[in-house]
């Protein structure tokens, strides 16, 4: 599949201008091949350059860009570019889909939502990051951090009184804790994050909103299989891997 066949897909999937305007999205690093084989994954980090580089694929496919700010040198020690210098070293291209695959229908909190058993979904925020939904019946706080220990494969942080009754849950994946006031006027019963700061906790008792934060990989790496999901709708002239070396930069020891 020629790049810019490829690129439109994904531009269908996830349309760059849902991306907020900090960010950096879309082809970041340009290939001369066409795409047969594109590996997928949260981020380029130097185990997963090198795992396309094993894997001989033409284009890796990442939630999280690089080049947040401009590079001056690309060095193969600099941990800013030393996962792209081994790309660009082989000829290999890299795409990233973040705010906006946070955003779009089937991303990031869609993911989540499903993953979850919610229903009636709609957006947390007008520009359509986060998501708002409901649980089949009411269940106490407890019972639901379970259900999204479960669910986010991690043990969690937590606010909020353990019998408090939640049917309402307003999500944001990775970091969204300065969406709290969001799901408090939208009468969220719980809010799920993967990175909450410490004023931001503070601002949960404020509100007096239960919140759950499970880890900013935990909570996006469920859009993973389902990205692949659907870009093979469009064809199978392209293979997609999901990467098997990336895992979450935190553990819980």
């Amino acid at each position: 599949m020629k790049l810019e066949k490829w690129i439109k897909i994904m531009e269908e999937i996830a349309p760059c201008n849902l991306a907020q305007d900090y960010d950096n999205v879309g082809l970041l690093i340009g290939t001369e091949k066409e795409i047969g084989k594109v590996l997928v994954a949260l981020d380029l980090s130097v185990p997963v350059a090198e795992e396309a580089i094993a894997e001989k694929v033409d284009l890796v496919l990442t939630h999280h860009p690089v080049f947040f700010h401009p590079v001056k040198r690309m060095l193969p020690d600099d941990p800013d570019t030393a996962a792209a210098y081994k790309l660009i070293r082989n000829g290999i291209g890299m795409y990233a889909a973040h705010t906006n695959l946070d955003a779009c229908e089937g991303g990031v909190n869609d993911a989540i939502a499903e993953s979850l058993g919610l229903e009636e979904i709609s957006s947390l925020r007008e520009d359509g990051i986060g998501r708002i939904g409901v649980l089949k019946e009411s269940i106490p706080f407890l019972s639901f951090i379970t259900v999204c220990e479960a669910v986010f494969h991690t043990k969690v942080y937590s606010y909020g009184a353990k019998d408090r009754m939640v049917k309402t849950v307003g999500i944001v994946g990775g970091a969204g804790g300065d969406m709290i006031s969001d799901a408090a006027d939208k009468k969220c019963d719980v809010f799920i994050t993967g990175e909450m700061r410490h004023h931001e906790a503070v601002q949960a008792g404020f509100y007096n909103m239960p919140c759950i934060v499970a880890g900013h990989y935990q909570t996006e790496v469920l859009v993973i299989k389902k990205l692949i999901a659907r870009l093979q709708e469009y064809g199978n002239s392209v293979k997609y891997i999901e990467s098997s070396v990336e895992k979450s930069p935190l553990t819980i020891l």
